[in-house]
C-alpha cells in the first residue's frame, strides 16, 4: 500500500516517546506523531493523550528529508471554539556577557544610562 501525502489511514502505537508516538501503519511502515501535532491544546506530556497498543487515525502530512512519516493526529481534529492562542515559545536569556556588552555600548554612545553624550555627564575640555 503507498502512503501519500494527504492520506488518513488507522495505525496502532507502537512506542510513546518525550518527543511524540511511533505509529505503525498497514503495510508495517512506521511513522511519528510529533508531540506538536497530538492535539490543538497544549501538550506536555504524550502518554496523557496516548498509549502503547491503541489504534489512532492519522493524516499523512509528508516525508521528512530522511524518508520517515510525519503524521498528526491533531489535523484530523476540529479547532475548539474559544480555544486560547497557542502557547508563545520562550526566547532564550541573553548571557551575562551580553548584557554587560550592550551596557558598556550604550554608555559608551551615549544611550541609556548617562555618559559621553552632548547632555549628558561627560567633562567639558578646555
Amino acid at each position: 500500500m503507498e502512503i501519500e501525502a494527504g492520506s488518513i489511514v488507522e495505525g496502532r502505537v507502537v512506542r510513546v516517546t518525550d518527543f511524540g508516538a511511533f505509529v505503525e501503519l498497514p503495510g508495517g511502515e512506521q511513522g511519528l506523531v510529533h508531540i506538536s501535532q497530538i492535539a490543538h491544546e497544549f501538550v506536555k506530556n504524550v502518554r496523557d493523550f496516548l498509549n502503547e497498543g491503541d489504534i489512532v487515525q492519522v493524516m499523512v502530512k509528508g516525508r521528512d528529508a530522511k524518508g520517515r512519516l510525519d503524521l498528526s493526529i491533531k489535523d484530523l481534529t476540529p479547532a475548539p471554539e474559544g480555544a486560547p492562542p497557542p502557547r508563545p515559545r520562550r526566547l532564550p536569556k541573553q548571557s551575562p556577557e551580553f548584557e554587560n556588552k550592550l551596557k558598556s555600548f550604550l554608555r559608551g554612545t551615549g544611550g541609556f544610562g548617562g555618559g559621553k553624550g552632548k547632555k549628558g555627564g561627560g567633562k567639558k575640555k578646555r
